[in-house]
């Protein structure tokens, strides 16, 4: 049996009848090639805003520099260049495959008589031919130019939704970012506005924040440092961890005298522990309610933090400024699956 006589045949087992089923234009019309060139420019269309999202998912600034981003920054604008790319690939594609169904397609009204029982052979057979038949009404065989474009379109949108799955893959040991941050050996400490910090600039249980002398630092996620100067009893009973004890593999002790410096990020889940109680010597994170003692070297003794806090090596130079001895010895803020990784020696 041929393809049409499975078809009606498919038909008249499932008790279909078909009313009406007709072409919105003359097949090989002027009307029917100009629907199809509205179909071709909404995939062509669709095409270009897909090719669109790639390029600029690939190759737009994205990152805000460091300095407050200005209405210039083109970074501000990576954002919503995806979403209109994407956006418009998608509602091309979308008004092609409208146009093509109102337009392209047979209009079919069709009624079934609804009846039980489970499909025999010849019913599979007839249902096969039938989604054949279907497929053939597309038109994808006899008009190429709407094949070329669906197919444009598609790619293009595909290509769109796998690229992205591209920045998920990272190397997470490249340039050790989770290992190190912008404090070098002989950086100065300073305040946010640039200047530089003297031991006799803090009172007894007072605690600054301090910044590496680098563009941007105070943008920095993992750059501010609480520098905090003891008092005298705390300093007395201080307890430093082996880390940060002098000898000559790590550059001696962390601390300067009764000066200590350490990350203001939480080792619980990153939040920025900026209080310090100077009476009781803690530093608290006002997220979960951490709590950091410093005479014993920024342990936690209360709270779901279960890491002390990263220090700060610190001495002081010859002008009388405090400067960084290196970057932090550990990683800081909170762990991930690698931290005892951190190479000891120097940033690669």
């Amino acid at each position: 049996m041929s393809r049409d006589e499975l078809v009606a045949l498919g038909g008249q087992i499932d008790h279909v009848k078909v009313i009406s089923s007709e072409y919105a234009y003359e097949p090989g019309s002027k009307a029917e090639r100009g629907a199809e060139r509205r179909v071709a420019l909404c995939f062509g269309l669709a095409a270009l805003f897909g090719l669109a999202f790639v390029v600029a998912y690939l190759f737009w600034p994205w990152e805000v520099n460091a300095t407050p981003p200005t209405e210039k920054s083109p970074a501000l604008y990576y954002t919503p260049i995806l979403g209109a790319t994407l956006g418009g690939s998608l509602l091309f594609l979308g008004a092609g495959l409208v146009i093509w169904a109102k337009k392209l397609m047979p209009h079919e009204v069709s009624v079934q008589e609804r009846h039980e029982g489970a499909s025999a052979e010849v019913d599979r057979q007839a249902t096969a031919a039938t989604l054949m038949q279907g497929a053939d009404s597309l038109g994808l065989g006899k008009n190429k130019i709407l094949r070329r474009s669906l197919l444009g379109a598609g790619g293009a949108l595909g290509l769109a939704s796998i690229i992205p799955l591209g920045g998920l893959i990272k190397n997470p040991y490249k340039d050790n970012e989770l290992y190190f941050t912008a404090w070098e050996a002989d950086m100065r400490l300073v305040r946010a506005n640039g200047s530089p910090v003297r031991p006799g600039d803090m009172e007894p249980g007072s605690m600054e924040t301090v910044y590496p002398p680098v563009p941007g630092a105070i943008h920095m996620e993992d750059a501010a440092t609480m520098l905090i100067r003891m008092h005298h009893d705390q300093a007395e009973v201080f307890q430093a961890r082996p880390i940060n004890q002098g000898n000559k593999e790590n550059g001696g002790q962390a601390r300067w005298n009764e000066y200590v410096a350490y990350s203001k990020i939480c080792s619980h889940l990153g939040c920025p522990v900026s209080l310090y109680e100077q009476e009781t010597g803690r530093i608290l994170c006002p997220c979960h309610q951490s709590q950091f003692d410093i005479a014993k070297d920024a342990k936690p003794v209360f709270g779901p933090a279960t890491r002390s806090l990263a220090a700060l090596p610190i001495t002081v130079d010859d002008a009388g400024y405090f400067i960084a001895k290196s970057d932090y010895r550990e990683a800081v803020g909170p762990a991930f699956w690698d931290r005892e990784r951190r190479p000891a020696d120097d940033k690669q």
